[in-house]
């Protein structure tokens, strides 16, 4: 199997079958075949070739031309078998139905599955409850309990649960949803977005008042204008991504099986609208593989298309369902999602740029051709195993055709499978050119290039260590003018290209899919409010059924910028040497002078408190907002230790490199800087201190030296945020947060 050492890293940290040691007990073409004749014993059933389908599936995996989903790679062929990505779980208007929702959540998310919800049936905050003569909490109080459980479950041993939480535009509570997530850390395994009705947006084009509807009592609560709601939506959507939009009623408007119930919801990335309790099984192909001599080899295509759906057709057979409901219902509608990913690589290869209407029109027929080929193959199982279950009264019997899977694509997320196939994501321009990145095994630095663009540069005798270390300072070909022009318009990256084209391409692959798309209109920093507006408004008139935006470090410090100083590239030795003296700190003055600094951390509001004597600093106290216990004795055992050190003529610049990055599992953010902890907190503040950001003259004192020499970050164009696993850049793209070295996503 071709694998970059990124794809190597993946496997071992999350796909490759391990002993209960955590040792890695199979290699990457184990993997495949297990894989393959896991599914492949699906067959049985129907009477044909086992081994004939396995080397057939084999094939495909192996040579990166399709990819299924996270749990089929990691869990077919095991003893947990949970095979399926996405779930839709119903929350009723209970504390009964409440809890099973989230008893059946943790159920799915331990196998290794997201859940989507829709808390759209709850009553409001302040509603009666009859049975206790109380009020109700409304739906965000609840949804928190649900964070707080997923907070808890590592999902298979290998993935953390993730969410999508979503409340109807027209319930009472939508102001408190939108603003639910304003604040960083709150509600942090969701992603949420706001079921937004065709009546909404009528509303909002005429700027007239719409209905807040309670779903308890189906009465009007009130009305309030569309535009409150929109701005507001449009706010958190600039401020850090969320909520996103989901256009309820043109989902709706192409469910396969309306007779069997409504859309309320999707999964965690939204890709994938579902009914309650249903689930589906997806899988991507790789169109770099694809493209011959120039054009497209539409032949291989369609072969591989028809064994894809076969392959997942068979997921769905031999899947080992979480719990009965899921099965039931899965079983009945039989959905699959077929889907692509390479199509930036392959847009580089056939020289086309991303933000024209080639690509646009290319987009369109080969969506249209899977589609159809799709179709095709899915009639075609229909002939040879039976319709699905609720094919009768569904839009396929009304139009007279048989069809054995209720829908056959969706674009999804691709974070890890396309490390795997070695390609880009998805349907997503790519991040960057050409950066670092650090190999989370052994430490070792090195520049990821796009393949495609390193080969085009050893083609044209252009390639050097020095013109990738060039252009790995931003990520980007802008002002690297020894690339030809036309070069540098095909080799776009994400924030190079306007929102306008990002929505475009989602509208033009949702033209030709079954579910949904799954992607992320990416904007730059300096991005306004009305840009992102603009995006919603047009992906609704496109016909898109749902979007999500982000805007370049609205959420996480970039980290992208690779200048390090040579001194933090070198591993230090420390000798232990028994001191011949030991110091005695000088002693606390009784008149100090200084100043108290609040800063955020994940765990709240940390308040750093510097003082002076005439020496320097003598003492810092830290206090974390209101805490008492544990988390107070540590944040004062910091200053104290602090304290100490720098009366003991410490360097405090070797207390800050002490303190700066260490991490724990609450990150907070302070004006776009990402704090990892209390003490990388006391780190920054320390360090800004000296440096003078906190006063208007800082006069220099005997013994202490301001931190005046820094090298200055250059800036990056690349999207992304630390990644907590590994450290190196935590990608935004397909409604989701992915690395591309370690493999963690915050999308289950």
């Amino acid at each position: 199997m071709e694998l970059s050492r990124t794809a190597e890293v993946v496997l071992q940290k999350r796909y490759l079958l391990k002993d209960e040691d955590g040792k890695v007990i199979e290699t990457p073409e184990e993997m495949c075949w297990r894989v393959a004749k896991a599914i492949a014993k699906a067959e049985e059933n129907y009477g044909n070739d086992v081994e004939h389908w396995a080397k057939k599936f084999f094939d495909l995996i192996y040579n990166q031309i399709f990819m299924p989903n996270s749990p089929t790679l990691m869990n077919a062929g095991t003893s947990l078998n949970q095979l399926s990505a996405c779930f839709v779980i119903p929350v009723e208007d209970s504390i009964e139905g409440i809890f099973k929702a989230l008893t059946d959540m943790a159920k799915v998310q331990k196998s290794g599955g997201g859940t989507g919800f829709s808390f759209s049936r709850l009553r409001p905050a302040g509603d009666i409850v009859k049975s206790t003569m109380g009020v109700a909490s409304g739906p965000v109080s609840f949804m928190k309990i649900f964070d707080a459980a997923t907070e808890q479950i590592k999902q298979g041993g290998r993935r953390r649960g993730a969410n999508m939480g979503i409340l109807n535009v027209h319930h009472p509570d939508i102001e408190e949803f939108i603003t639910a997530k304003r604040e960083e850390g709150v509600l942090r395994n969701f992603n949420i977005s706001v079921a937004v009705t065709d009546k909404f947006m009528e509303a909002l084009k005429k700027d007239e008042d719409y209905e807040l509807i309670n779903p308890r009592t189906g009465e009007v609560v009130r009305k309030i204008p569309a535009r409150r709601i929109f701005d507001l939506m449009v706010d958190g959507a600039w401020r850090n991504g969320e909520p996103g939009a989901v256009f309820i009623d043109t989902v709706n408007k192409f469910n396969p099986t309306p007779h069997v119930g409504e859309i309320e919801a999707t999964n965690p990335c939204g890709e994938q609208p579902l009914l309650p309790y249903e689930s589906c099984n997806l899988g991507s192909i790789n169109l770099a593989k694809f493209v011959k001599n120039g054009d497209i080899d539409w032949d291989h295509l369609r072969e591989v298309v028809w064994a894809c759906v076969r392959f997942l057709d068979d997921v769905v057979d031999v899947n080992g369902y979480p719990i009965p409901e899921i099965e039931q219902m899965t079983l009945a509608n039989r959905k699959i999602g077929l889907g692509v990913m390479g199509w930036a690589d392959m847009l580089f290869m056939l020289k086309i740029p991303y933000d024209s209407e080639e690509a646009l029109q290319l987009a369109e027929r080969v969506m249209g051709f899977i589609q159809e080929e799709s179709h095709k193959a899915s009639q075609a199982l229909a002939e040879e195993r039976g319709v699905f279950p609720n094919w009768k009264g569904s839009v396929w019997e009304k139009k007279g055709i048989k069809m054995r899977n209720a829908t056959t694509t969706t674009i999804a997320p691709t974070g890890t499978i396309s490390i795997i196939a070695g390609c880009s994501s998805g349907i997503e321009p790519i991040f960057a050119v050409a950066y670092r990145r650090m190999n989370i095994l052994d430490g070792e630095e090195f520049f990821e290039v796009n393949p495609i663009f390193e080969r085009y540069l050893k083609e044209a005798g252009l390639y050097s260590e020095e013109l990738i270390s060039r252009i790995a300072e931003t990520g980007t070909l802008e002002g690297i003018e020894e690339i030809p022009a036309e070069i540098r318009r095909v080799f776009k990256c994400a924030l190079e290209i306007a929102p306008e084209w990002h929505v475009r391409m989602q509208a033009a692959f949702q033209k030709y899919t079954d579910n949904a798309v799954s992607k992320t209109i990416n904007l730059p920093n300096h991005a306004t409010r009305e840009d992102i507006e603009k995006a919603f408004i047009l992906a609704y008139e496109l016909g898109c059924k749902g979007l999500t935006v982000y805007r370049d470090g609205s959420r996480e410090e970039q980290v992208l910028s690779l200048k390090r100083k040579e001194e933090e590239k070198k591993r230090e030795k420390i000798h232990a040497v028994k001191p011949v003296t030991l110091i005695e700190p000088r002693p606390r003055p009784k008149v100090t002078r200084g100043r108290t600094i609040e800063t955020k951390t994940g765990c709240g509001s940390l308040y750093v408190t510097i003082n002076e004597d005439e020496h320097g600093i003598a003492e810092v106290f830290v206090q974390l907002g209101k805490s008492g216990g544990c988390a107070a004795s540590q944040t004062e055992a910091i200053g104290r230790l602090i304290s100490i050190a720098l009366r003991s003529w410490v360097n405090p610049d070797a207390i800050i490199r002490q303190l700066k990055g260490i991490r724990c599992p609450s990150i907070g953010f302070e004006e776009n800087e990402i704090i990892t902890s209390c003490a990388d907190g006391v780190a920054k503040v320390l360090e800004r201190y000296l440096r003078g950001e906190y006063t208007k003259i800082r006069v220099d004192l005997e013994g202490i030296k301001p931190l005046t020499e820094f090298e200055e970050k250059p800036k990056t164009k690349m999207i992304g945020g630390v990644c907590p696993e590994c450290g190196n850049v935590l990608e935004y793209g397909e409604g989701c947060m992915t690395c591309r070295m370690c493999g963690y996503t915050k999308c289950g």
